[in-house]
């Protein structure tokens, strides 16, 4: 297992970063956590799983999630707790780093 930290940044991106560094190109992200200063989610649609509903979120959320890494590019699917104790979930489009920190634990396919 490769362990993943992303102390300040976009996670998307410094995810996809770190992996290409370490040679990574298909793995799976058995855990993420961490918080996030700001965030992009999306989900689909009730009538209709081809399309997205993108929503970004100006508010911190402590992050929870899991993932892979597919011909080199990460996909995330996550729960971010919110003010009230809400919960948002869906498909990570970007995550802003600056407060605290995201690790994601990762183990290679070969």
């Amino acid at each position: 297992m490769i362990v993943f930290e992303v102390p300040t940044g976009e996670l998307v991106d410094e995810l996809n970063r770190q992996a290409a560094e370490a040679g990574i190109t298909d793995a799976a992200i058995v855990s993420l956590i961490g918080a996030a200063d700001s965030f992009t989610v999306s989900t689909m649609p009730e009538g209709d799983a081809l399309k997205d509903t993108i929503t970004t979120y100006d508010l911190p959320g402590e992050l929870t999630g899991t993932g892979e890494i597919h011909n080199g590019s990460v996909h995330l699917h996550v729960v971010m707790g919110v003010e009230g104790d809400r919960a948002i979930a869906g498909h990570l489009h970007e995550a802003h780093i600056d407060t605290h920190f995201a690790r994601a634990y990762v183990i290679p396919v070969t």
